[in-house]
C-alpha cells in the first residue's frame, strides 16, 4: 500500500482548512485517511504560529516506514526542519509560447521596417 502526507481539505466556502493526514494514495482526497498529522489554516497570517501545526514526531515515523509527502507539505516540512525540499528550477517556463514569439517577431519586423522606410525619407 503506497502512503501518502497530504491535505484534506475541511472548512466551508471561501473559508478553507486542512488536515495534513496520513492516508492511501488511492483514496480521495478528502476521503479516507489512516491518522491526522497536524493543520494547515491558510487564513491566518503567514507570521501566526497557528498557521501551520504538525505532529513531527509522527511523521518523522510514517516518512521511515515509506510514506511520501505531497510538495505542499514537502514545503511545510522544509520549513519545520524535518525534512528537506529542494527547490525547483524550471528555466522555460517563464519563456513565451511560439505564437507570442511569433508577435513579437512580427512587431519587431514592422518596426525595423518604419525606421528603414523613415531612413530612406530622410535622404
Amino acid at each position: 500500500m503506497a502512503l501518502k502526507i497530504r491535505l484534506a481539505r475541511g472548512g466551508s466556502k471561501k473559508r478553507p482548512y486542512y488536515h495534513v493526514v496520513l492516508a492511501d494514495a488511492r483514496s480521495p482526497r478528502d476521503g479516507r485517511f489512516l491518522e491526522n498529522l497536524g493543520s494547515w489554516n491558510p487564513m491566518l497570517a503567514k507570521d501566526d504560529e497557528k498557521r501551520v501545526q504538525l505532529n513531527a514526531e509522527r511523521i518523522k515515523h510514517w516518512i521511515e516506514n515509506g510514506a511520501q509527502p505531497t510538495d505542499r507539505v514537502l514545503r511545510f516540512l522544509d520549513e519545520a526542519g524535518v525534512a528537506k525540499r529542494e527547490a525547483k528550477n524550471n528555466p522555460v517556463k517563464a519563456k513565451p509560447g511560439k505564437r507570442a514569439q511569433e508577435r513579437a517577431a512580427e512587431k519587431a519586423q514592422k518596426v525595423a521596417d518604419a525606421a528603414a522606410a523613415a531612413a530612406d525619407a530622410a535622404e
